[in-house]
């Protein structure tokens, strides 16, 4: 007779059983990065179908590098950075409806969004679109909104959720009074309409943002003292990762209607690293990286017990710093490639592609059902005035082809519109009245004439420097 835990494990069936991980050759890394030594929990590193940002040491202020995906090997010590932060960056996130745009998070206590060229630039981009300052102090957690356009979420040691209109740089709502303690990590669903978060003070809450309102919390998911994470997966289910009393490394995944008991838990490990969760709406696949371990762990998510189903381990010798997860629309899916991450070592970044093994070679729509596309589903008004949207879905069967560089417009609002306050005018005033409207539009016209002749000058050098590059190794 066969024992009842063997048969059950022979009648599992899924397409994922297999999935293996592969690290790439060792000419599609990219060597010689200083990553960042911050003692931070975040991933450090940021990837989409153009791109790789990855934080960096940087001396006298924060920095973080983007490489095109495509210039891998050894990265020149020279090639430029995005430096514009007085002191180190914590985190960074690409919009996800707007491959050249990147925001950063610091210690200096402010957000910076940038805009990024398709083209290498020159020199270190300084300046950034747009500086969002709200914060008391530092600030540790960014994300953009999955479905309404410049909606980007920061949060920061002053136990503070700020949202942002980042098309126009004003503060949309800011959350506080809800967490007592130092917030760990921040979540959206798939549509946007929530938040989850984890603190120091041992919770998990559920915030509906634009009610400013805690749904739902659960106190202790996982008794041990370390961080939790926590992260929403389908159905509107929540997955976390923490620590038992005993110190071993637990998962759990939770149902709202319901907080108090999990749908399931489970011990790993006794390593310290904190459990970076990455997941994949589409397969339904959630990978953990741990920071300082050398594997990733990845787990199916479905309806049927034990709800959490094991499905293997990628493992090497070297631990991650940290992980950057790509975007669905930037895997190869002529080679079934279902997850890449890029594992931060203390001078290079790895790629680690996962993949379904397959023998055909034809689009496998099993693999590859329509995923979110570039386009937002709302405008950030809409969104904030109670609209929600799921994502607009692209078709992955001709592959994703980036969008050519959009350029992120911030509009703020002119403080010149404003009346003057009434009262007696001081006469010494050094703004003088007859400083017109129309002579201060001249000026700044003048401004952004001079500085599109500047930006061009810039990549025309870098052309004729890509050129002189190819010319000399040409006769080399």
């Amino acid at each position: 007779v066969v024992p009842p835990a063997m048969s059950r494990r022979v009648v599992r069936q899924s397409k994922f059983r297999h999935v293996f991980g592969q690290p790439v050759k060792a000419d599609q890394m990219y060597e010689d990065i200083r990553v960042s030594k911050v003692t931070c929990d975040s991933s450090f590193c940021a990837v989409n179908p153009k791109f790789v940002a990855i934080i960096v040491e940087s001396g006298g202020g924060g920095a973080f590098i983007v490489l095109p995906l495509a210039k891998t090997g050894r990265v020149d010590k020279n090639h430029p950075l995005v430096t514009g932060h007085t002191a180190p960056v914590l985190d960074i996130d690409w919009c996800p409806h707007n491959d050249n745009v990147i925001a950063s998070a610091s210690e200096d206590t402010t957000v910076m969004v940038w805009q990024i060229p398709d083209y290498v630039p020159v020199r270190n981009i300084t300046e950034p679109v747009v500086t969002l300052e709200g914060h008391s102090k530092r600030v540790s957690i960014i994300s953009w909104h999955p479905t309404a356009r410049n909606v980007l979420l920061s949060a920061g040691c002053d136990n503070l959720v700020i949202l942002w209109n980042v098309g126009t740089g004003e503060m949309l709502l800011a959350l506080d009074d809800m967490h007592t303690d130092l917030i760990y990590n921040v979540g959206w669903n798939r549509n946007g309409s929530l938040l989850v978060t984890t603190c120091k003070d041992k919770k998990v809450r559920v915030i509906d943002p634009r009610k400013q309102q805690i749904i739902a919390e659960k106190t202790k998911p996982h008794d041990g003292t370390r961080p939790i994470r926590a992260i929403f997966v389908a159905d509107g289910k929540i997955f976390t990762t923490g620590f038992s009393r005993m110190s071993e490394r637990q998962l759990g995944l939770w149902d709202l209607s319901n907080f108090e008991e999990p749908i399931a838990l489970q011990e790993m490990d006794t390593s310290n690293g904190v459990l970076l969760p990455f997941y994949d709406a589409d397969s339904s696949i959630v990978y953990l990286c741990g920071k300082g371990d050398s594997s990733i762990r990845y787990f199916e998510i479905t309806d049927e017990a034990p709800y959490v189903h094991y499905l293997n381990t990628y493992s090497s010798k070297e631990p991650q710093r940290g992980m950057g997860f790509m975007p669905k629309r930037g895997l190869d899916v002529s080679k079934c490639e279902i997850a890449r991450f890029f594992k931060l070592h203390e001078r290079k970044c790895e790629p680690i592609v996962m993949t379904v093994p397959r023998k055909s070679d034809l689009f496998q729509d099993d693999l590859y059902p329509d995923t979110p596309g570039p386009e937002p589903a709302l405008e950030a008004d809409e969104w904030l005035s109670g609209k929600d949207a799921e994502p607009i879905l692209i078709s992955l069967r001709d592959g994703y082809v980036p969008i050519k560089n959009r350029e992120l417009k911030v509009v703020k609002k002119n403080i010149l519109d404003s009346k003057p306050p009434p009262g007696p005018r001081r006469s010494h005033s050094t703004c003088d009245s007859d400083f017109s409207q129309p002579a201060l539009e001249e000026v700044l016209e003048e401004i952004r004439v001079l500085k599109e002749m500047v930006q061009a000058q810039e990549k025309r050098i870098s052309d004729l420097e890509n050129k002189l590059c190819q010319f000399t190794n040409g006769t080399d």
